[in-house]
């Protein structure tokens, strides 16, 4: 997609996700579901699944610099579409990215349509992740048996298939953990849900179980062995993404604030022009502008073909910080009617939260982080 049909394209999308999709914010946050009848048409039409898929299987092909200001506008929307959005075309460039050539027509047309999806099958209640996964794959002749329980499985309640992390090989490490493609009716498969989230509502973080679900070789991603390198590549660019949706819900919660303090008149004049809001805002905007930077800089050279673990890293945990500082401020310039759900930004405040815990926390973001450096990584090598 050129720059002309993209920005034509661009434009398109943000008045109707405010016009068609805002509308419903009050439904999901009441109802905690989103009705995907009314909504799944939509995105449709707008193309929002194929997004992330390229144009040879029916998507929009978009760069990372292109999609990361659709993410982040939806962000601004309503949390809980925004992460249906971005993990279904999260796991599509994973399958785009990672799988084989067969994997990639039998699944992208469909995810492209809406018509299927993957979920990112990983967090484990019972054990941690990478090298310390409990779940297990056993080769038995042209098939696996995979054993095991997942949790917080974004996007479980209409995902079609799942890309199931387990190990093939418990005594080999991170070189014994593999990556398969699972069919969500597949025997031996149970989805149950958890309980709803305290922000991004609508979406479901479900619970899945494997028990003996066999699965032929052809549905590894990759080679066998090779799990936490995709997991690692896959996750590297979805920080990035999550960063995008911070940067999303800090924009929004800065407009909203720069509004109030405008129109709220105290003691016979605007907040706005009191000397403490006005820090406030100062500080939510260069919080915001920073974000900004720091995400164009990860997307252009994603585009370019580089990875970038460290960046990617850096600019999920600046992000995670700068949401939260600009929620907690714009929160303070409502005062107390912010904290009902008069007003949006209520809902942007606990929206954010969940920012700090996808993709990974804080401690491991810094972990990279940390590696990369100790490693032999420099700003100079940027």
């Amino acid at each position: 997609m050129d720059d002309a049909e993209y920005e034509a394209y661009r434009k398109q999308v943000f008045e109707r996700v405010w016009t068609e999709l805002a509308p419903f914010e009050e439904q999901i946050e009441n109802a905690e579901r989103i009705p995907y009848a009314e909504v799944k048409p939509i995105l449709t039409d707008l193309g929002l699944w194929g997004l992330m898929v390229p144009e040879r299987h029916g998507g929009r092909g978009l760069t990372v610099s292109q999609y990361v200001p659709i993410l982040a506008e939806l962000a601004k929307v309503h949390g809980g579409i925004r992460v249906a959005v971005h993990v279904h075309n999260t796991n599509a460039h994973a399958i785009t990215v990672l799988g084989s050539e067969e994997q990639q027509r039998a699944l992208l047309p469909g995810i492209a349509a809406g018509t299927k999806s993957v979920a990112f099958a990983l967090t484990e209640p019972d054990f941690g992740t990478g090298a310390g996964l409990g779940s297990t794959a056993v080769r038995d002749g042209g098939e696996y048996v995979l054993n095991g329980r997942k949790h917080l499985i974004t996007n479980s309640d209409f995902a079609t298939h799942f890309i199931y992390f387990a190990k093939t090989d418990p005594d080999a490490g991170e070189l014994g953990v593999s990556a398969f493609l699972v069919e969500r009716d597949a025997p031996g498969l149970s989805i149950e849900a958890l309980p709803e989230t305290m922000g991004c509502k609508g979406g479901e973080h479900g619970r899945i179980t494997a028990t003996d679900v066999r699965v032929a070789a052809d549905d590894l991603l990759g080679e066998e062995g090779q799990g936490v390198a995709k997991m690692e590549h896959s996750l590297e660019l979805s920080r990035v993404l999550v960063a995008a949706s911070s940067l999303g819900t800090a924009e929004r919660a800065l407009d909203l604030a720069v509004e109030h303090s405008r129109t709220r008149v105290t003691f016979g004049k605007p907040l706005a022009q009191r000397q403490a809001i006005q820090r406030y805002i100062a500080e939510m905007a260069q919080d915001v502008y920073a974000l900004k930077l720091m995400i164009e800089d990860c997307a252009r050279k994603w585009d370019a073909g580089r990875r970038i673990p460290a960046e990617a890293s850096m600019t999920k945990n600046f992000g995670l910080e700068a949401v939260g500082r600009v929620t907690d401020r714009a929160l303070l310039t409502f005062g107390g009617i912010g904290y009902t759900r008069a007003h949006s930004i209520e809902r942007l405040y606990r929206d954010a939260r969940l920012n700090w815990l996808e993709e990974g926390t804080p401690t491991i973001q810094n972990m990279v982080v940390a590696r990369a450096f100790v490693g032999g990584y420099s700003f100079a090598d940027a």
